[in-house]
């Protein structure tokens, strides 16, 4: 049996009992072995993620079944049947860390490929879309999904006045309210890219992708009876489910597919194919098959490997790159410094976020947590004359094409916020439009009337179904003159 020591390697004599001026007398300051265990539990927790708090992860591999190098010189795609390691994190969005899984929420589905041109995060969530597309308006977004500043409680008043004065929420919410809401477990859901991304090819011709990640285990949602009870019984049910089935060798998998639209139809498309809160539809651009993703290895330990995973949107590889999105531009600063506050400026080192098929060559020294050797005596500065890594212009991105002026351009101004949302309700048949309608009416039904009327009227805009479904549930009806935006 090897020896208990302290974190310096130091020895320990005894581990029950704590230093003390006779059996009954106080402790001495001297009992570092005390003050050492104190101290490091005092700060076991890091700060918990604003969103995406509470999550489950997994290892697998993805690997490529179609040729796509006519669109993306990324090595990671560069051969049917080649293979990628991939580190997956699930998870609810707006809940706390001990928020339960079966909570009304998106989901986060957010992918880290391990290639051999470093790390490719895919940072995505169950749903296509998202509530708002300017990240101007994501902090107000979340702060209305947290807890109210006076009571310390969920807040509907919060929730449905922004949703009612935010147009573009319609379709997001429209997801949210039915049964997709409440997905029975993360192996049984979808994942999307949400975002537009670019893919380029060794050309440097350019196209504009989206990504779809159908899981082969089909889908399966609960009804809000039904997540309400799991919440209660289980509130860690889905992560059980995830690392139980992977334990018993029952692998989850999923289906990778993209829509792609050549560069330039994305200026005379009928939408905007940056905003986050519309979808292509598959009649224009239908789903090619890439790929399969399978998780098959449980992490060892969660808080190393889940609790301290990261991800960031700005992580691309040669071959893929960005978009016009506003909400993804914004995404490019916000992740990587959210984990720079949580975990320090070195959160890359850790062996959950560093590349495991190439190694990290940077000029970046010192900071917190350092443990890699901190570059020894090598410049830390470029150029230099000492064979230091140094940049290659072989890996740059074709010019992309912008114009206009700069200005703050109102987003909503001749935006159409509810054509999806009525074709979504119009789509999912009657019995699911009766639980949609239903949980809306619950959540809804908590704000104030003037609310109410408001939001009744985009519902209304969306589909007079889908309004007056609504409405007879709450027991109202519609005020005349209320506007819709």
């Amino acid at each position: 049996m090897s020896s208990l020591t302290t974190a310096a390697g130091i020895p320990v004599a005894d581990n029950q009992n704590s230093l003390s001026a006779g059996p009954r007398g106080p402790l001495l300051m001297q009992d570092f072995h005390l003050i050492e265990k104190l101290a490091h539990f005092n700060r076991e927790r890091i700060p918990e993620r604003v969103v995406h708090a509470k999550g489950a992860g997994a290892y697998g591999v993805f690997r490529v079944t179609r040729d796509v190098t006519p669109f993306t010189k990324a090595a990671f795609l560069s051969a049917v049947g080649k293979e990628t390691e991939v580190f997956l994190r699930f998870s609810t969005v707006g809940g706390e860390k001990g928020s339960a899984d079966a909570d009304r929420d998106p989901r986060g589905f957010a992918v880290k490929f391990y290639t051999e041109e470093g790390n490719y995060d895919l940072v995505g969530n169950n749903t296509p879309v998202f509530f708002v597309r300017d990240p101007l308006k994501f902090p107000d977004f979340i702060h209305t999904q947290k807890r109210n500043p006076a009571t310390n409680l969920k807040d509907p008043t919060a929730v449905w006045d922004f949703f009612s004065l935010s147009p573009e929420t319609m379709h997001q919410l429209t997801i949210l309210f039915s049964d997709r809401g409440t997905p029975r477990g993360y192996r049984h859901m979808d994942g999307f890219s949400s975002h537009t991304f670019s893919w380029i090819n060794a050309a440097g011709e350019r196209v504009w992708v989206k990504y779809h990640f159908k899981t082969r285990q089909g889908i399966e949602n609960f009804t809000a009876g039904q997540a309400a009870r799991v919440a209660g019984i289980d509130p860690d049910h889905a992560t059980r489910d995830l690392f139980a089935a992977i334990g018993d060798g029952d692998f989850p998998a999923w289906t990778v597919s993209v829509q792609i639209m050549p560069e330039l139809e994305a200026e005379r498309y009928a939408i905007n194919p940056f905003d986050l809160t519309k979808v292509w539809p598959h009649a224009d651009y239908p789903l090619i098959e890439i790929g399969e993703l399978v998780l098959n290895r449980n992490p060892e330990n969660y808080f190393a490997e889940v609790e301290q995973s990261a991800f960031s949107p700005a992580n691309v590889v040669p071959g893929i790159s960005f978009s016009p999105d506003k909400m993804l531009q914004g995404r490019l600063f916000a992740y990587a410094d959210a984990h720079r506050y949580r975990l320090g400026a070195n959160h890359g080192h850790l062996p959950v976020n560093r590349p495991h098929a190439t190694e990290a060559r940077t000029y970046q020294r010192d900071g917190a947590m350092r443990f890699d050797g901190n570059g020894g005596g090598r410049p830390n500065y470029e150029p230099n004359s000492f064979g230091g890594p140094a940049q290659d212009p072989g890996k740059a991105e074709p010019p992309l094409r912008v114009s206009g002026d700069a200005d703050r351009y109102d987003h909503r101004a001749g935006n159409d916020d509810y054509a999806q949302a009525g074709a979504l309700f119009r789509l999912i048949g009657a019995e699911a439009q009766d639980r949609l309608m239903d949980n809306i009416a619950g959540s809804l039904g908590k704000a104030p009337a003037f609310i109410q009327q408001r939001q009744l009227r985009h519902f209304l805009a969306a589909d007079p179904a889908y309004g007056a479904g609504v409405a007879k549930r709450l027991g109202v009806e519609v005020e005349a003159g209320v506007a819709a935006g």
